[in-house]
C-alpha cells in the first residue's frame, strides 16, 4: 500500500467535505492508500506538518481553500520535497483549483487524484513568502483577507466583488518603478498583479489567454491612476474583457518582477496578507511542485 498524508482545514469556507468525508476517504481507501488524516489548528499548520512529516509520504493531499494549498505548498519549498500533491478545493472561490480543472465536488476531486499524474507546476515567491497563483496590491487586492468568513461562507465570490465595490470611493494610488525583466515602468498605479491563473477572484478574466503553468513564466497587469469616471468605466470594461491593450494598463510576461515605492505597499498573495514592503521582488521557481491532476487528454477516461 501507498501511504498518504491528508492534511484538512476543518474550517475552509464550504462545509461539504465534512459531509462527504467518509466517502473522501473510501475513494482513497479502495485505491491501495494507508490514510493519515491530519486536521490543522492554526494558519501555519499545513506548513509545519509537511516541514516535519511529507518525506515520509508517497503522497499528500490537503483539502481546504486557497490559503491552506498555499500553506502546504510553502511547506514543500522550505523543506524541498518533491512527493506528489493533490488537492480539494473547499474554500470559498478556489481560484487555483479552477485554473487547473479540479472539481469542485469533493468526492470527484478525490477520485480525480487516485488516477492522476503529476505535473510540475511554476511556484511563485514575494521576498521571503510562497505563492502559488497570484500576488496583488492595491484596489481589490485586500478584499480576500478583509472579507469577513462569514461573508465568505455566503456569498462566495461575489463577497469578494461587494468588499471590493465599498473600497472604491476612496482609492490609493502608488508611486512606483517597476522593473520587469530588465524593462522599467515608472509611475502611479492603483492596481499590481502577477499571477497564473486563468481565474482570479472568482471570475475568468485578465490574463486567462496563454496562460501556462509550467512554462517558468507569470502574467502580470498594471493599473495606472484614473482620473475621470470615463477612465473606470473603461479599465472597468477592459477587465471584464480581457482586453488588456487598454491605455491605463500595462500587462506583461515576466521571469522576475521588481517593485521599488516610495511607501510601504501591502501585498497579498493567494487571497491571504502578504506583507508589507517598499521593495518587493517576485520570480518564478520553475516547475517547483508536481500537481496531481488529469491534462486534457486524459479527461474523457476520467469520466468514463
Amino acid at each position: 500500500m501507498k501511504n498518504m498524508l491528508f492534511i484538512m482545514n476543518p474550517k475552509a469556507g464550504r462545509t461539504t467535505l465534512k459531509n462527504s468525508l467518509v466517502d473522501v476517504l473510501e475513494v482513497f481507501c479502495n485505491n491501495d492508500y494507508a490514510v493519515r488524516t491530519y486536521l490543522t489548528k492554526s494558519a501555519d499548520d499545513a506548513e509545519r506538518i509537511v516541514q516535519e512529516e511529507g518525506a515520509n509520504y508517497d503522497v499528500i493531499v490537503c483539502a481546504g481553500g486557497d490559503g491552506t494549498l498555499g500553506n502546504t505548498v510553502t511547506g514543500y519549498m522550505k523543506s524541498g520535497i518533491r512527493v506528489p500533491l493533490g488537492y480539494i478545493p473547499c474554500g470559498s472561490t478556489n481560484d487555483f483549483a479552477r485554473s487547473m480543472d479540479i472539481p469542485r465536488e469533493t468526492v470527484e476531486a478525490a477520485e480525480m487524484i487516485v488516477k492522476a499524474e503529476p505535473f510540475s507546476i511554476d511556484i511563485g515567491s514575494l521576498n521571503d513568502k510562497n505563492f502559488v497563483y497570484v500576488a496583488a496590491f492595491g484596489m481589490f487586492s485586500d478584499t480576500s483577507y478583509a472579507t469577513p468568513q462569514n461573508m465568505k461562507n455566503i456569498f462566495g465570490h461575489a463577497a469578494y466583488v461587494l468588499q471590493g465595490i465599498k473600497s472604491l470611493a476612496n482609492v490609493p494610488s502608488y508611486k512606483m518603478k517597476v522593473t520587469i525583466d530588465g524593462d522599467e515602468q515608472e509611475g502611479e498605479f492603483i492596481f499590481g498583479m502577477v499571477s497564473n491563473s486563468v481565474s482570479v477572484g472568482g471570475f475568468k478574466s485578465i490574463t486567462r489567454k496563454g496562460v501556462e503553468f509550467d512554462d517558468g513564466l507569470f502574467e502580470g497587469v498594471l493599473i495606472r491612476t484614473m482620473k475621470t469616471p470615463a477612465d473606470l468605466e473603461r479599465v472597468v470594461r477592459a477587465l471584464l474583457t480581457g482586453d488588456v491593450n487598454e491605455r491605463s494598463m500595462v500587462s506583461f510576461r515576466a521571469h522576475r518582477v521588481k517593485f521599488d515605492a516610495e511607501d510601504p505597499v501591502a501585498w497579498t498573495c493567494d487571497g491571504e496578507f502578504g506583507g508589507e514592503y517598499k521593495e518587493t521582488k517576485i520570480h518564478i521557481h520553475r516547475r517547483a511542485i508536481d500537481l496531481l491532476v488529469v491534462q486534457e487528454s486524459e479527461q474523457d477516461e476520467v469520466i468514463e
